[in-house]
């Protein structure tokens, strides 16, 4: 397939791991954060790692979004749905991340809850025409990627004047947690995580350009390469990567050159520019509060806004006893760190979002390394 086994040929794989091997200076390690859930994926399904000399080393990042939204707001969700008695609707990977005490958006839609999985955010505005003595709640969650797609619906939803149309914001911002990461590290993670450059997010960047890295690999001296996903694409980026390491520098490159420009989408940013603007502080899973890190919808468009328009309670929300997701994100562990991977948290009984999404890396290791801890506990040991 044209533009596809191109990026896998294994001659071409070979190569790359040739001259990974010859660059890379045996007397330094190279810790290098592939900051998206994607590349994770990629890096397992394909064995990248097993192409990488012992000293090239890859640390797992916090970009996925169903991973890093907070336990509050998903309880917050939740609470709209029963509380509120509203539709509820949201992206598939969503419905099975555990809340406090374990409980899930599917979780609550067996107890009686209206919610509802959908594909796009027309999904959830079909729903809003066909039930207008409803009251419909999108609950937003992405990267920039997934950003416009809900700007563009609450725009659409003002033309058409869907008065029971609103959007539970939870959109986060890629740049800022890359120097979150590097610039208010946990103590507790001081000594453990090392990161000497990154592999930029694929598609993102095709949203935001990757001018936005330039300041943060400039201030915190760190390289970026902006990767694609296919193994030879991440492969290329470790090379490019270790060479920028060799010879100090602290630059932004583009190796996805087929989709990301410097620039990027200016028509999908002057969309979300329309109807956002930047929060003052986000709580990140596993990385805290974060400054100007997540959008919020701007005033004029308040009355698309669930949180103007429902009250949620204060609430204390907690994660599941042991899960070790927060530290995982952060890149200071590695699944196999936490006692719960493969014993009780497993796809089918996911203690931690980071075996729930699509692009956690629990779900990577359980995918394709296969690795397996013995002696499970009890659920309800954890809970």
């Amino acid at each position: 397939m044209k533009y596809v086994t191109e990026f896998r040929d294994p001659a071409l794989a070979r190569k790359l791991a040739a001259a990974i091997a010859t660059e890379a200076d045996p007397a330094r390690s190279y810790h290098l954060m592939e900051f998206c859930g994607g590349h994770t994926h990629a890096i397992f399904r394909y064995g990248v790692q097993d192409l990488m000399p012992e000293n090239v080393v890859f640390v797992h990042g916090p970009g996925c979004p169903v991973c890093v939204l907070p336990v509050r707001r998903l309880d917050d969700a939740v609470e709209l749905a029963e509380r509120h008695g509203v539709i509820l609707t949201t992206y598939g990977d969503m419905m099975r991340v555990p809340g406090t005490k374990q409980r899930s958006l599917i979780r609550a839609k067996a107890d009686g809850a209206d919610i509802r999985m959908v594909y796009s955010t027309s999904d959830a505005l079909k729903i809003a025409r066909d039930n207008p003595d409803r009251q419909v709640v999108f609950f937003a969650i992405g990267f920039e990627t997934t950003t416009p797609p809900t700007a563009v619906a609450i725009l659409q939803a003002e033309a058409e004047g869907l008065t029971n149309f609103s959007v539970f914001c939870n959109h986060v911002l890629t740049p800022a947690a890359i120097c979150h990461v590097l610039g208010s590290p946990d103590p507790r993670d001081l000594e453990k995580v090392s990161i000497d450059g990154f592999l930029g997010p694929s598609h993102v960047s095709a949203v935001i350009g990757y001018q936005p890295y330039e300041a943060g690999a400039k201030l915190y001296r760190k390289p970026v390469v902006i990767a694609g996903f296919e193994p030879l694409d991440v492969m290329q980026s470790v090379l490019m990567l270790v060479r920028q390491i060799n010879e100090g520098r602290c630059d932004v490159e583009n190796q996805y050159t087929r989709v990301v420009t410097r620039e990027g989408n200016r028509k999908a940013q002057s969309l979300v520019d329309k109807v956002m603007e930047r929060r003052a502080k986000f709580e990140w899973r596993g990385l805290g509060t974060v400054p100007d890190s997540a959008l919020k919808i701007r005033d004029n468009y308040a009355s698309f806004d669930a949180e103007t328009r429902f009250e949620v309670s204060e609430k204390i929300s907690r994660e599941v006893k042991s899960c070790e997701c927060p530290a995982i994100l952060r890149g200071a562990k590695k699944p196999t760190d936490c006692k719960l991977f493969g014993t009780v948290c497993t796809p089918e009984t996911p203690m931690g979002s980071c075996m729930v999404s699509s692009e956690g890396a629990c779900a990577a290791y359980w995918s394709y390394g296969r690795v397996r801890d013995a002696a499970p506990e009890t659920a309800a040991e954890l809970a």
